[in-house]
């Protein structure tokens, strides 16, 4: 046991240094608040949707939520009732069983609502295109008014997608 302690406290701390971008991001976490609280007065509240993705872009997603990137200390929350929602966030290809429900969900969100589509599936279909059980990208059923590609694509560059999208309603 000593041993094994005292080569514990002998060697250095083996974690990574944090990132190059850490300093822009949080700059960049203020620019974001300060932008939505002037164009919405209120915090952005935001409904989840998952269209029939392969989960790549929900773990972006719930990455927003974490320390570093902290996306509900700037005000953007996410919710459960697209009642209560400003934007809804749609990921993958929208499967055949899913149309409907992508398509009530819109309907319940009240007016200005505001559509991002995440990822490659969500914007163009990706790999699974349209076919018998797949209607493809997000917006061959509800309305988008901002796409962020990738596979999955960066929290950040969700983060710029919900950012533009906010900037539409001005």
């Amino acid at each position: 046991m000593w041993k094994i302690l005292k080569h514990a406290v002998s060697r250095s701390v083996l974690t990574e240094p944090a990132p190059q971008e850490a300093a822009n991001l949080s700059a960049a976490a203020t620019d974001i608040q300060e932008e939505v609280l002037a164009i919405l007065g209120r915090a952005l509240t935001i409904r989840e949707v998952d269209a029939g993705s392969c989960n790549g872009c929900e773990l972006e997603i719930h990455a927003l939520n974490n320390p570093y990137y902290n996306l509900e200390g700037l005000g953007i929350k996410f919710v459960a009732s697209p009642r209560h929602a400003d934007m809804l966030l749609v990921t993958g290809p929208v499967a055949r069983n899913m149309e409907v429900a992508l398509r009530r969900t819109f309907e319940a969100t009240p007016e200005p609502r505001l559509v991002v589509a995440v990822g490659d599936c969500g914007c163009d279909g990706g790999i699974f295109g349209e076919n018998y059980a797949c209607r493809g990208r997000v917006s061959n059923v509800i309305p988008v008014d901002v796409a962020v590609p990738g596979c999955p694509p960066a929290p950040i560059e969700i983060m710029r997608g919900i950012l533009t999208a906010v900037r539409r309603l001005k």
